[in-house]
């Protein structure tokens, strides 16, 4: 068993990740300032130290068998508005990371990256040698940052794995979506049927898809989770390996309404609304690479399943936040 460094492990992914490596019978410490993260997040086993990524070099030393980087500013609105945030924390940060990590003699990497690197996509589904065009600072950022370890692999020789995700949802027991501002479709929808909004807006309903709406790649967090671990193991010195995580499946906009419907059992009201400017059609990625280089095997892949996990989390969420307002 092994001792990893988690940064972000205080949000939703790096989070389950770090239950994941717990479970794995392996030592983990949580690296996060909190600044979008919960101390609840980080699963009971972990050591936790609340501090900037900028400063790993504190902490990491020989012992660490490798890092797992989740820590990073990710709302695409927000990059548009204040694109130096991005750049100083994403880039920047990193930057800090891989040094500490090259003095420390920590030489395995796990970056979680974004599927936003592609852009537009050109073809469907989306390859890892697809044309990489960023449409926002947030994926451009990212991308910057698979730059940096590509250069780190070859002139250190870093083991590293990228994995660039599509959408991520589900739930892992107690740990779930909690973003503040919550931009993803899942748990927003699932704010309207606990009654915590008006309606879920439907942006564009004459995109050429099957039911006119926008068509996403959903993937269960636990089935993304065990991607990560074995990550650790494919990681070889020298190399770095990116690979896609999605199911090869779409689902559109009024899919995961309906089904959230029948899951929920509740009404879910929803309001058309014009197209979101960088909204692609369809998001659906290929995962072949993973499953062959990684072993990776997704099982979690039906969509009320994830939906089923991820409202099971937020009926209990709202039911702490009831039970601390009386």
């Amino acid at each position: 068993m092994s001792r990893y460094l988690v940064t972000g492990g205080a949000g939703y992914v790096g989070g389950v990740v770090t239950a994941h490596l717990l479970a794995a019978g392996h030592e983990v410490t949580v690296l996060d300032d909190l600044s979008t993260g919960f101390r609840e997040g980080v699963p009971a086993g972990a050591e936790f130290v609340e501090g900037s990524i900028r400063d790993a070099g504190k902490w990491l030393d020989p012992s660490y068998a490798g890092v797992l980087h989740f820590a990073a500013s990710s709302q695409v609105g927000e990059s548009v508005v204040n694109p130096e945030k991005y750049w100083r924390n994403n880039v920047g940060g990193t930057t800090e990371l891989l040094t500490a990590m090259r003095e420390a003699g920590v030489r395995t990497l796990v970056f979680s990256s974004t599927a936003a690197v592609y852009g537009e996509p050109e073809t469907s589904p989306i390859t890892e040698d697809a044309r990489t065009a960023p449409t926002s600072p947030y994926g451009a950022t990212k991308l910057a940052v698979d730059h940096m370890i590509t250069g780190e692999c070859a002139a250190h020789g870093l083991a590293a794995v990228s994995l660039r995700y599509f959408n991520v949802a589900g739930a892992h027991g107690e740990q779930g979506e909690r973003h503040d501002p919550e931009s993803h479709l899942i748990p927003l929808v699932l704010q309207a049927a606990l009654g915590r909004r008006e309606a879920i807006h439907v942006f564009g309903e004459d995109y050429p898809t099957p039911d006119g709406t926008c068509v996403r790649d959903y993937i269960h967090v636990d089935d993304l989770a065990e991607a990560h671990l074995l990550a650790l193991d494919a990681a070889t010195g020298g190399e770095h390996l990116i690979c896609n995580l999605g199911n090869g499946n779409g689902f559109s906009v009024r899919e995961v309404i309906e089904t959230a419907r029948q899951v929920t059992g509740r009404p879910i009201p929803e309001v058309a609304a014009e197209r979101r400017g960088g909204d692609p059609a369809v998001l659906v990625a290929s995962a072949e690479r993973a499953r062959t280089r990684l072993g990776w095997n997704p099982t979690r892949a039906d969509l009320a399943g994830i939906i089923a996990d991820a409202w099971e989390f937020a009926r209990r969420e709202q039911q702490r936040k009831d039970a601390s307002i009386s």
